[in-house]
């Protein structure tokens, strides 16, 4: 693509300049042509400071294809960019947001969360106005939709987002066109478009669907006499078409921008030249060299990330086994506590049974006692038979007692046994944890540790074989990715329609909604001409 673009030749000496008339060429090379813009005669403000716009005067057919070099798909992202919020190119409103999504992409690069916080757009122009003022949403809405698609495009670079975004751009129907007023024989108001494409006629109330058109390769011959021009297609069958213009100066810029996009069509289709093959020959070494340093970072990135969960994981652990070793010294500490508890009570139990035992044997004691010394007389016996039946009473009782106090003994040593036990299972289980808090300390694993000896990469033929493999395929994919971007405008606009204000809608608005229920636009149209092209064959002829 031949085009121009800013340039700083002679700008400080012109600006110093206050007459009314100066020339300025500047001529840039994007390809084998080189093209120059004239600034001539004109009525220039007094004032300072004064602004020049260097814009590009011929718009790619293929934004992709044709601009090679980074900062030429800077510049020209930045024009198409003004253009759109300016209104001068008509957007639909979810096109719009999609495009600021990836405007904000070119400028922020990846979406994150921790840095890119709620307000972090409020002072970035992203939307032409029409389209804010065409529904009840408060800029805190628009932007939660522009950064919801903002999140999805993660993982591309600010070069490929500036793409995205012209290649999104491109297919706008008022995208690259240059428009001048002009009337047919019959003196009606008409619009001439002048595009990359060809020539399109357009009432003047709508801009965005061309009554008729006419692509290069379809036109014999345009001419112009004094203010009337004159369109000969390459069907001799079909009808001169003439219009005139206002002023010659219109005239002469018309056939300027016939001639160069002419041209520029007719050198799309020829083969390139040794000069543009080694420019798009050194743009794809260079996008296949970012393609493998990104893949590189991306693998870096990766294995920090698996290094930096891996690390997580290991203090995740560590505060668990911490938390289990705290668990096991209070259960530990419990079960010491219980087993000098039950300690205490077996001591005291088996004394008590000592002592009923030492109880009984005395009441044995007196009973044989009184039996050997018992009172011959029956009262004395009677009492006697009274106090042994009672002293016989109160040994069973004690011995009840005692085998009762006996077995509570028995059962507190089989307690304090199994307190032993489990505090000695208690001590093994800290030990236990402790020796396995020792190995398990908060350390990289050897395979996760991160040297420049394990991420080294080496550029060889076969990587780059493999990228353009890569970007061949890509090429196949484009109309998935096509058919994807469709669903996501329709998805973005399905979200926002029920918020719109109707009555607010401009003219081009309800043309474009038409244009989208029939399925027309100038793309589809154009595209259905095109499909019939024959050889390409123009020539230009300018008669005094």
């Amino acid at each position: 693509m031949a085009s121009v673009l800013a340039g700083k030749m002679g700008l400080n000496s012109l600006l110093r300049k206050q007459s009314r008339n100066f020339n300025v060429r500047i001529c840039t090379m994007e390809s084998d042509m080189e093209f120059s813009c004239e600034v001539l005669d004109q009525e220039v403000p007094k004032e300072e400071p004064i602004t020049f716009n260097f814009l590009a005067k011929f718009y790619p057919e293929n934004a992709e294809e044709e601009l090679v070099q980074d900062i030429t798909q800077h510049l020209f992202f930045l024009q198409v960019k003004k253009k759109i919020l300016e209104e001068e190119v008509h957007c639909p409103p979810e096109a719009s947001v999609l495009l600021a999504s990836y405007a904000v992409h070119a400028k922020y690069g990846d979406y994150d969360s921790s840095v890119h916080k709620p307000g972090f757009l409020a002072q970035e122009e992203l939307l032409p106005k029409r389209v804010i003022n065409l529904y009840q949403m408060t800029a805190e809405m628009w932007e939660e939709r522009i950064t919801a698609c903002y999140a999805e495009h993660r993982g591309r670079t600010r070069d490929e987002a500036e793409m995205e975004y012209l290649k999104i751009a491109q297919d706008l129907d008022m995208y690259g066109v240059n428009y001048f007023l002009i009337r047919n024989k019959k003196g009606t108001d008409l619009l001439l478009g002048v595009d990359a494409l060809g020539l399109h006629i357009y009432e003047p109330d709508n801009r965005l669907t061309p009554k008729c058109s006419f692509p290069w390769n379809e036109i014999r011959n345009i001419s112009y006499s004094d203010k009337e021009f004159t369109i000969k297609p390459l069907d001799k069958k079909t009808n001169v078409f003439k219009f005139n213009s206002s002023r010659l100066r219109v005239n002469k810029l018309i056939l300027q921008l016939c001639i160069g996009n002419h041209d520029l069509f007719m050198r799309r289709r020829w083969v390139d030249s040794l000069e543009v093959q080694q420019m798009k020959a050194q743009a794809r070494e260079e996008r296949a060299r970012k393609q493998v340093e990104r893949q590189r970072l991306q693998r870096e990135k990766q294995l920090r990330e698996e290094a930096e969960r891996a690390r997580d994981e290991l203090e995740r652990r560590l505060i668990q086994l911490q938390d289990e070793a705290h668990m096991a010294n209070e259960a530990l500490l419990r079960s010491e506590q219980t087993a000098d508890l039950l300690a205490e009570k077996a001591q005291i139990a088996e004394e008590e049974a000592k002592l009923l035992a030492q109880k009984a044997a005395e009441a044995e004691t007196e009973m044989q006692r009184i039996k050997v010394t018992a009172i011959r007389s029956q009262e004395e016996r009677r009492l006697m038979e009274q106090k042994m039946l009672e002293a016989e009473i109160l040994a069973l009782k004690m011995a009840e007692e005692s085998e009762r106090r006996a077995k509570e003994a028995e059962q507190l040593k089989q307690d304090l046994q199994e307190a032993k036990e489990s505090e000695r299972r208690a001590k093994n289980k800290l030990l236990e944890i402790t020796s396995r808090t020792v190995h398990t300390s908060p350390r990289l694993p050897p395979d996760l540790s991160l040297s420049r000896e394990n991420l080294s990469f080496d550029f060889k033929d076969t990587d780059m074989k493999r990228l353009s493999m890569e970007i061949e395929k890509e090429k196949v994919e484009y109309m998935e990715k096509s058919k994807h971007l469709q669903e996501q405008l329709n998805e973005l606009k399905t979200e926002i329609e029920s918020l719109k204000l109707k009555e607010r809608e401009t003219p081009l608005d309800i043309i474009h909604n038409q244009n989208t229920e029939q399925g027309t636009s100038k793309q589809s149209n154009f595209k259905k001409v095109i499909s019939q092209l024959r050889a390409p064959h123009s020539v230009f002829q300018h008669r005094d």
